[in-house]
């Protein structure tokens, strides 16, 4: 791995130390070797910024999956459910906003998201269960977005129910609170998978064992010009890359009150 590290002039030492022993730690974790990579300070960064991230490994063939892979009667399975990584962030950095309308237990669940927003066991858990045909962590976009991804990539269909997602009570919390629609929100640890019909079952078991909630929330089909999301409403709307990402507009509003 290599890695760029852009910190504010004021950054601190000891601020500086806890995010690279992070980093290092993770590093440790995954079996991972920190190659190269570049750390300095810079004017006109507000907070801590990681410029540029490159993982790389080696692989036998066929011994990996892309999001490419998708096959008409596979089934897709989501993890968490939608935007984990916009109610962690949000919930941190707009508590206060939040504190007047909410429990802060419930609050505190939002916070908590922040440790979920990874998909590498999600990942890990899948493949090492089988029938697993693509993947794909739900980014910038949201969950319909990764969908759309996942479907353009593998040339195919895909019809999915939005009342199928897991949606965490903090996760409607703070979409409510800001107005924001979950599934086009930045999704990371929010994973999407596709598999084989008779997996599905137990790709779901283990990855509860692992406490990681997931459903299946739609199929695969070989009609590729009809993508669809069926909303909780009953409306069906086409599988999209959203052209604004909800979560940035609320996102920069609270960092101009900071």
């Amino acid at each position: 791995m290599t890695y760029t590290l852009l910190m504010p002039l004021e950054t601190s030492n000891k601020d500086l130390r806890t995010i690279i022993d992070s980093i290092h730690s993770a590093a440790l974790e995954l079996d991972i070797s920190i190659v190269g990579g570049h750390t300095g300070y810079y004017p006109g960064f507000l907070t801590p910024t990681i410029g540029g991230v490159t993982v790389f490994s080696v692989a036998k063939k066929n011994a990996y999956v892309t999001p490419a892979g998708a096959q008409p009667g596979d089934v897709v399975i989501l993890t968490k459910g939608p935007a984990i990584e916009t109610v962690g962030i949000l919930a941190v950095l707009r508590e206060k906003e939040l504190q007047k309308r909410y429990p802060q237990k419930l609050i505190d669940k939002g916070k908590a998201l922040c440790k979920q927003m990874t998909v590498i066991q999600d990942a890990l858990t899948a493949m090492e269960t089988g029938g697993v045909t693509a993947m794909h962590d739900a980014t910038e976009g949201g969950v319909i977005g990764g969908l759309f991804e996942i479907a353009n990539a593998s040339n195919v269909g895909m019809e999915i129910d939005e009342s199928l997602f897991i949606l965490p009570d903090e996760v409607s919390m703070v979409c409510d609170a800001f107005n924001i629609d979950p599934i086009a929100a930045i999704a990371e640890g929010s994973l999407l998978i596709t598999a084989h019909s008779d997996f599905s079952d137990r790709i779901i078991k283990n990855l509860k064992k692992q406490r990681i909630n997931a459903s299946v929330i739609g199929t695969i089909t070989d009609d590729n010009k009809t993508r669809v999301l069926k909303r909780r409403n009953g409306q069906a709307v086409p599988l999209a890359i959203p052209k604004q990402d909800p979560f940035w507009p609320v996102f920069f509003e609270g960092m101009q009150d900071k």
